[in-house]
């Protein structure tokens, strides 16, 4: 099928084995992906016809569009994400309930990630949403996806009636709601770049990953982390050993609840105060 269509490139981003295989199947005429030494899996570079060089330590959007120049495109100087934000009952549903509750605004807590290292403890989780009602005068509401349901109730339990569960969510509706919302308190995981991409003010907490190429685009985004300490960058299990349960281990909880209030406070006096 892809072959019919006869590309006459296919970029591969993914720097993985199965996306440049796939990138050389596809049947383009040219094939461009990273060179070996940026790629996740350096083994991909074979399937490529052409190999672009990448600044080390670039944040990953540059780094995706640096693969522009082999097609002679000029790399934007400004980065937009020119999203067209659906229509969301469970928007509508969560700015009414915030608005029910005295608040001009509210915030979105995403306690959830496919890797276990990036996941903070709920119940830290659940202290920053009372220190971001009784501070800033903002309810929390919970995002989750397939399985983490049991993980936003322990987040709701922890704040005392500070947060709530969000409602279920489509991809549409983390937009929507990431849209309206006055801030995002996350992990590094996909509803924190979807924030990202709405301009919403983002604190991130940052384990196994690099904030640096990982991180929230704008510079007056707030990441607190640990990653310079980390023994397992951009693996999806702990590797650090030692004694008791893994999770006491994981370099993402040795972040601190003040450490996480005093970069909300500081990403929340840079803001404008006003309700999204």
């Amino acid at each position: 099928m892809m072959r019919r269509r006869a590309y006459d490139a296919a970029l591969d981003l993914q720097g993985l084995l199965k996306s440049a295989a796939m990138a050389r199947l596809s049947g383009a005429k040219r094939v461009i992906g990273f060179e070996r030494d940026a790629l996740r899996e350096g083994s991909a570079a074979v399937f490529y016809s052409e190999r672009v060089a990448v600044t080390v330590g670039v944040h990953i959007i540059q780094k995706n569009l640096s693969l522009l120049s082999a097609l002679n495109i000029p790399t934007p100087y400004a980065v937009q994400f020119p999203f067209v934000v659906p229509t969301s009952s469970a928007a509508d549903g969560v700015a009414a309930d915030a608005m029910s509750r005295g608040a001009g605004g509210f915030a979105l807590i995403n306690a959830g990630a496919a890797w276990p290292n990036k996941r903070w403890a709920p119940q830290r989780f659940g202290q920053v949403a009372q220190h971001v009602r009784a501070r800033h005068a903002l309810p929390s509401y919970v995002l989750w996806g397939a399985g983490e349901a049991g993980l936003a109730d322990a987040v709701v339990t922890a704040s005392q009636g500070a947060a709530v569960r969000a409602p279920e969510t489509s991809l549409g509706d983390l937009l929507a709601l990431s849209s309206r919302a006055a801030l995002m308190i996350s992990g590094d995981t996909g509803p924190v770049h979807l924030a990202a991409a709405m301009s919403t003010p983002i604190v991130g907490l940052y384990g196994p990953t690099w904030p640096a190429r990982n991180g929230p685009w704008s510079p007056a985004d707030e990441v607190v982390s640990r990653a310079s300490g980390c023994q397992c960058h951009h693996k999806r299990q702990c590797q650090r050993g030692g004694e008791g349960p893994v999770e006491s281990r994981m370099c993402i909880n040795e972040i601190t609840v003040g450490d996480v209030t005093a970069a909300i406070d500081r990403r929340l006096a840079r803001a404008d105060g006003a309700p999204r």
